[in-house]
């Protein structure tokens, strides 16, 4: 009997009402460079309320290369990745937003780089803003202009430092990434490998949650 070999890295994808991009973006990762038993991907669905499921299921029927899991109320952000990273079977985690894609080296571009650079515990790439047509906007420094995807990390410092805070609705990345520097080094890619997306939903564009999680993170890290 063969054995059953784990993936390597895992892809992490919460939704929630993403029934214009979802499809876009899991096809992005459906078709990546990286040899397919090698990487899993893993749907989180937050209690979405429009087309969502209708169309990660089908993608899920039409590839079986999908996990899905499913929230019966919505729990926020940090609490799906938090769910989807303890249910993951990889060495190493990668975050997707579900408005967002992905260059087909992706995974591999990242997961190379990591490994052959050990005095690294993280590496970030450069990204792409898009608008919802997928016309180019601006390329990115994710050093100047970081975002809390297109990073990849090592499972086992994720639990080290205490995963995502579930507190943070917003800015949870912030908040992990701060606390992810003070023992470990982050690197830098300058390929700019993600899309995101810039629309009108976009969770950041909610000035007055934008105002009390940026002063819950200076609270919490006031040496920041």
């Amino acid at each position: 009997m063969s054995e059953i070999v784990k993936p390597l890295v895992s892809i992490i994808i919460p939704v929630f009402n993403a029934e214009n991009q979802i499809a876009r973006c899991l096809r992005s990762i459906l078709n990546q460079s990286f040899a397919k038993e090698k990487y899993e991907i893993i749907v989180i669905d937050d209690a979405s309320e429009d087309n969502s499921k209708l169309i990660w299921s089908s993608l899920s029927h039409e590839s079986n290369e999908i996990v899905c899991i499913e929230n019966k109320e919505n729990k926020g952000l940090p609490y799906c990745l938090n769910r989807g990273i303890e249910q993951s079977q990889g060495k190493y985690f990668l975050r997707l937003d579900s408005d967002d894609y992905v260059n087909e080296f992706y995974i591999e571009a990242l997961y190379n780089f990591l490994v052959m650079n050990e005095h690294y515990d993280a590496v970030a790439c450069d990204y792409i803003e898009v608008d919802d047509s997928e016309n180019f906007l601006k390329r990115r420094d994710c050093f100047k202009k970081p975002l809390g995807c297109g990073i990849i990390f090592r499972k086992k410092h994720w639990l080290e430092i205490g995963k995502y805070d579930e507190d943070f609705k917003l800015h949870e990345e912030i908040d992990f990434i701060i606390r992810f520097k003070s023992k470990y080094s982050l690197g830098r890619l300058e390929m700019p490998l993600y899309r995101y997306r810039k629309h009108s939903d976009n969770i950041t564009n909610n000035l007055e949650n934008v105002n009390k999680y940026s002063k819950k993170l200076k609270e919490k890290h006031k040496n920041l």
